[in-house]
């Protein structure tokens, strides 16, 4: 386990609007950036004082114009190693990470995958980042998912982060090719909740979480569509269960029903692309979010990564060689 500790000191002053309010409750209004949560451990820890003393009850009434100082410690809290992993970074300041993720790489370690992760990968990367829950992670995209991740460096960027997926103000979207042909855009809302006897998978369940994914249709080809995707939602899964339920799911992706399907005639180039294609054809494109402490609007963009690439290709060589297919 690393031992790095952060040092928090926050000060302010409670106002008359305070008056009668309890001491969790205007912490919460003066310091937003940390959770209600945390606030009130400091409270019940003794790191809180009121002109000069210490009060140890949350519930304390307020009495307004009263100076409020907080010292407390960060705890560690990660117990995995870090690990000299290279990232492809697209963006860094003192707040926040975005990093392109490739294939085959784990976000977070788990059965199987004990190192060798993102994770592992921000532990060595960023000094203390072991002080904020899940190392700054806000979102994860799955191990054959490639694209753009964002990531907290401090606690209070992070509590803005996870407050903007949860409003719905982050924006993310998505590239894949999906198997079938589709006539045109639309919007899947379909509640998602574990599967009912395979335990790693996902399905659409009536009484799971809302789930909403927007998609549009880029380029069509004779068995196959080229999609944007945006997520108003984040579940676990969420656009490879979405798609398989419209009965058009990814390619690459036998999980959920994206089994090879080769195109009657196709050649032996697009045959090896296909059979080849070992992940889901899923990539996080763009990402866009208010900064956590300019709050300036920011976007940015990953392009498809290679094998997308080559794979989009070799659909649309099948589709011009095929003139008289149905589209």
């Amino acid at each position: 386990m690393t031992e790095s500790v952060n040092t928090v000191n926050l000060e302010g002053t409670t106002e008359q609007a305070h008056f009668g309010y309890r001491l969790d409750q205007v912490l919460a209004d003066l310091f937003p950036e940390y959770s209600r949560s945390k606030l009130k451990s400091w409270i019940v820890d003794g790191n809180v004082r009121l002109n000069g003393e210490v009060v140890t009850a949350p519930r304390h009434k307020i009495l307004g114009d009263e100076h409020v100082t907080v010292q407390a410690q960060m705890e560690v809290q990660i117990t995995s190693q870090p690990q000299q992993i290279d990232l492809d970074i697209v963006y860094e300041d003192d707040d926040i990470l975005i990093i392109n993720k490739p294939a085959n790489l784990v976000v977070h370690p788990g059965a199987g995958n004990k190192d060798g992760t993102v994770l592992n990968a921000l532990l060595a990367h960023v000094p203390n980042i072991d002080t904020v829950p899940r190392a700054g992670i806000v979102h994860r995209l799955d191990k054959d998912t490639t694209g753009l991740m964002v990531v907290a460096k401090t606690v209070p960027a992070q509590t803005h982060l996870v407050d903007q997926l949860q409003r719905r103000v982050m924006s993310r979207e998505y590239e894949a090719l999906a198997i079938g042909t589709m006539v045109a855009g639309g919007v899947v809302e379909a509640p998602i909740g574990r599967h009912a006897t395979k335990r790693t998978h996902m399905a659409v369940r009536e009484f799971g979480k809302p789930a909403v994914t927007h998609y549009r249709v880029i380029e069509k080809f004779r068995a196959h569509t080229h999609l944007r995707l945006k997520l108003e939602t984040g579940r676990t899964h969420q656009i490879r269960v979405h798609m398989a339920h419209i009965k058009h799911p990814l390619v690459g992706d036998p999980g959920y029903g994206g089994r090879a399907r080769l195109p009657k005639g196709a050649s032996p180039e697009l045959v090896d692309h296909l059979r080849g294609f070992n992940r889901q054809a899923l990539h996080a494109a763009q990402l866009s979010l208010n900064h956590p402490t300019t709050g300036e609007w920011m976007t940015w963009q990953a392009p498809l990564p290679e094998d997308m690439v080559a794979l989009i290709d070799a659909v649309r060589e099948d589709t011009l060689a095929n003139p008289d297919a149905a589209l």
